[in-house]
């Protein structure tokens, strides 16, 4: 049997896409911690528990890796899957990584040149996810709870993309007929246009008539609320950070990708917020 694991099959984008290869037919194995009992290609994973990985792995020949979340350093856990996966000849691996960079996650960026070493193996960038608007996001929770942005980023701009254009990505990657369409290994994913939290907030209240603010903070006491949502210490204080780095422009980045790689252009913020509006009115 050959298909495609998905690990963090129950996410964001790994549900997406494995509505879309299961639409074309692609056999695909979800693997999560707590495994839907209905869903009859599900599997039990835990980075933590390798026993579980061969298992994962087992007549897959491609893979979707969604790394551990809320760490700095997913490299332990994630390099004895790889190895795994290498032995057992996975020919495509497909990494969800990350343009936004966390400042002192030096071993995010230690795993997507590990995937690149790689023949066939490519590593997906991706701006910062609109769903993050969303609840149970912290910034999608305080939206939806107090119809309130608490943010130290002032006016810089992120090329916001929507989760199911990273699928689409991914598909497109995971099912061409080399794996992937030219000798590429990283590719940055956005939306078609960068946006502040301000004009996403002013978008949000323009489609659902309900007022969002903006509350300016710093970068210290944005860390106090992403501690107060229950991250760890030290992801939260990295997390923080990251609005530093979009206030001083670093996310300001558009590309083509999803649009060289599905055919079709990325959803825009707009059309984002219209198909989820009644997430931040129904309280």
């Amino acid at each position: 049997m050959t298909g495609v694991l998905i690990t963090g099959g129950t996410g964001k984008t790994g549900s997406a896409l494995a509505e879309l290869l299961r639409k074309s037919g692609v056999p695909v194995r979800v693997a999560s911690r707590t495994p839907p009992a209905d869903a009859p290609d599900a599997v039990r994973f835990e980075w933590s528990d390798p026993v579980t990985h061969p298992a994962a792995l087992h007549g897959m020949d491609r893979v979707y890796l969604v790394p551990p979340v809320d760490t700095t350093d997913p490299m332990p856990l994630v390099e004895p899957f790889l190895d795994e996966a290498e032995r057992l000849g996975v020919r495509r691996l497909v990494l969800l990584g990350s343009a936004i960079v966390l400042p002192g996650a030096a071993g995010a960026l230690e795993l997507a040149a590990h995937v690149r070493a790689r023949p066939g193996w490519v590593v997906l960038r991706p701006s910062g996810f609109m769903q993050n608007f969303l609840a149970p996001h912290p910034l999608g929770e305080r939206i939806r709870r107090r119809g309130e942005i608490r943010t130290a980023a002032g006016t810089g701009r992120v090329g916001w993309i929507d989760a199911r254009d990273i699928a689409a990505a991914a598909a497109a990657l995971l099912t061409g007929p080399n794996g992937q369409p030219d000798d590429r290994r990283d590719y940055l994913l956005t939306g078609p246009k960068a946006l502040s939290y301000h004009e996403a907030a002013q978008i949000i209240t323009m489609r659902t008539g309900r007022p969002i603010r903006i509350a300016p903070v710093g970068v210290a006491e944005q860390v106090e609320t992403y501690r107060a949502s229950g991250m760890p210490d030290a992801f939260a204080t990295a997390l923080a950070a990251v609005d530093a780095g979009i206030r001083a422009g670093r996310d300001n980045q558009i590309s083509t990708t999803v649009l060289d790689l599905t055919g079709r252009p990325p959803r825009a913020f707009t059309e984002f917020v219209q198909d989820h509006a009644l997430q931040w009115t129904n309280n």
